[in-house]
């Protein structure tokens, strides 16, 4: 199965640089230039990670991260924003996050995946969070397919989150 990353950054070299830090198999790299255009390949693809720049034309990496939190759909992505600015990402989410990584610009090869193995765990424990959350009571038959249809949905992120892990194990070494 192919993992979809998506990149979200106004810089071409950090786009281009992130190209050439990460595995060329089994991994389609989906790149964005501004915000607007990233919320829409998020919501268009669903990407299994996304490496988020903060500061973007058009629409912010703080609107973007809104977004995505107040999303159960969403929210279960892995997400690693990044920027040359903490401070600024330290302003509107303060310290310690526990719902993305976080990794300074510019970053080596290291750095970043050690953030990709970071937000991968928050995006499992979210999942497993929303598991506990949303347990089924008796309900009208028509509610209760929508439980099911729901259930089978958190089955196929859990694995695809587990396909994820082996995929970075394998490749990263992790």
């Amino acid at each position: 199965m192919t993992r979809k990353v998506l990149v979200i950054d106004d810089s071409r070299v950090i786009r281009m640089r992130v190209k050439d830090m990460m595995p060329q198999e089994g991994l389609e790299l989906l790149e964005a230039r501004d915000g607007m255009e990233g919320m829409k390949m998020i919501r268009q693809h669903h990407p299994n990670l996304i490496l988020l720049d903060f500061i973007l034309p058009r629409l912010g990496g703080w609107e973007i991260f809104q977004q995505i939190h107040q999303d159960p759909q969403l929210q279960t992505i892995a997400l690693v924003i990044m920027s040359g600015r903490k401070e600024e990402v330290v302003e509107k989410i303060p310290e310690p996050f526990d719902y993305f990584a976080f990794v300074p610009k510019p970053f080596e090869k290291a750095e970043l995946f050690e953030a990709i193995r970071l937000a991968t765990r928050f995006a499992g424990e979210r999942l497993k969070r929303q598991q506990v959350a949303t347990t089924p009571t008796p309900v009208s038959t028509n509610v209760e397919a929508r439980v099911q249809a729901l259930e089978a949905q958190v089955a196929q992120l859990r694995g695809e989150l587990q396909s994820l892990r082996t995929w970075m194990q394998e490749r990263l070494g992790a």
